[in-house]
């Protein structure tokens, strides 16, 4: 996906609600997109970071960017809000 198509999806759901990425070459995972300094320059880029779902009740007490994975969005093929989370 182009980082216009990820961020069309991605930015009114930064650090609200969890979302499933599916990946071209990988499992698919669960998480949420978080926003942090480097934000705009990654997204330039097209890279996003995320915080995996077994990390984000940590992430949400610390905010320690460390907990995050930042990923291509190239490999990306398709972003679903996860409905149970949305508020």
């Amino acid at each position: 996906m182009t980082n216009e198509q990820i961020e069309r999806v991605v930015t009114p759901e930064v650090g609200r609600n969890m979302v499933t990425i599916s990946f071209k070459s990988r499992n698919n995972i669960k998480g949420l997109f978080i926003q942090m300094p480097d934000f705009n320059e990654l997204k330039v880029k097209n890279f996003w970071r995320v915080v995996p779902e077994k990390n984000v009740d940590e992430w949400k007490k610390s905010r320690n960017m460390n907990l995050a994975r930042i990923f291509n969005g190239q490999e990306f093929t398709k972003i679903a809000i996860d409905k149970l989370t949305a508020a």
